[in-house]
C-alpha cells in the first residue's frame, strides 16, 4: 500500500473544479492509475480525501492505494507544475507499527448515514412508505459523532475520552454536497472528524486504514489518516 499527497493551487481554475466536485476528483484519482492496476484487493483499495487546513487554508489531496499513483496530471492542472510535485510513500512501515493499546491522533472525512426504518414525518405523504429502507445522512453534529462511536469497535479502535470523559473528537466542515454524475444530481452529507483514538484490534485497524470507513468511498469519504499524538499534523 502507498499513501500519497499533492497540494492544490486554489488560484487555478482546475483546482477549484476539483474542490467543487467529488465526481471530478474521483475521475482525476482514477486516472492516476493505468488500466489493469489493482484498485481493490484484500490488501486495500483506492481511497482519497480532500483536506483544507485551518491554519493556512491550504488544500491537499490525499490518496491511499495498493499501487503508487502518477499524479502528474493533477499537478499540471491544479498544482504548481514548475515548483511542487506530489509525495508518495510506502505505507507498510506505518501499518507494521500498529499495535493494541497505541494512541493516535486521527482525521477522517466521512459520509455518516443511516437506513430509515420508520417514517417519522409529522405529515406523512400518501406514499410515505417509500422512505423506509432508504439511506439518509445524519445532519447534526451529535448524530454524526454517535455514528462514528457506533462503528469504532468494529473498526479496531475506541475514542480516547477527554478531561470530561467525553469522546475526544471534534466535527467540522459539515456539508451537504451536491454534484452531477451521469446527468443526475448526487447529494452527500459529509463531515470531518479530528480526534484521538486507542487501537483495540491491530488487524481490524490496519484494515480500516486501507479499506476505509462508511459509504461514498469513491467520492472522497472513508479515508482515515493517523499521526502520533505529539506530532503536529502537516
Amino acid at each position: 500500500m502507498f499513501i500519497s499527497r499533492v497540494p492544490l493551487n486554489t488560484a487555478r481554475e482546475g483546482a477549484r473544479q476539483l474542490i467543487a466536485s467529488p465526481y471530478r476528483t474521483h475521475a482525476a484519482v482514477e486516472s492516476a492509475f493505468p488500466p489493469g492496476s489493482v484498485r481493490d484487493s484484500e490488501e486495500g483499495r483506492i481511497l482519497w480525501r480532500m483536506d483544507t487546513l485551518a491554519q493556512n487554508h491550504s488544500v491537499w489531496l490525499y490518496v491511499v492505494s495498493p499501487e503508487a499513483p502518477d499524479l502528474t496530471h493533477v499537478v499540471e492542472q491544479a498544482g504548481w507544475p514548475t515548483q511542487v510535485q506530489w509525495e508518495s510513500k510506502d505505507y507498510a512501515p506505518l501499518l507494521s507499527r500498529i499495535a493494541v493499546g497505541q494512541h493516535w491522533q486521527f482525521r477522517l472525512r466521512a459520509n455518516p448515514v443511516r437506513k430509515v426504518r420508520a417514517d417519522k414525518a409529522r405529515h406523512p405523504k400518501a406514499n410515505g412508505d417509500d422512505i423506509i429502507g432508504t439511506i439518509q445522512g445524519h445532519v447534526t453534529a451529535e448524530q454524526q459523532r454517535d455514528w462514528l462511536i457506533a462503528r469504532a469497535e468494529s473498526h479496531g479502535f475506541t475514542l480516547v475520552p477527554d478531561d470530561n470523559g467525553d469522546p475526544s473528537v471534534t466535527i467540522s466542515q459539515r456539508h451537504r454536497e451536491r454534484f452531477n454524475r451521469d446527468g443526475q444530481t448526487v447529494t452527500l452529507v459529509t463531515a470531518v472528524f479530528d480526534g484521538r483514538l486507542t487501537v483495540t484490534d491491530a488487524d481490524l485497524f490496519r484494515h480500516t486504514l486501507c479499506h476505509g470507513i462508511g459509504r461514498a468511498k469513491g467520492f472522497g469519504c472513508g479515508l482515515m489518516t493517523v499521526a502520533p499524538i505529539r506530532e503536529l499534523r502537516p
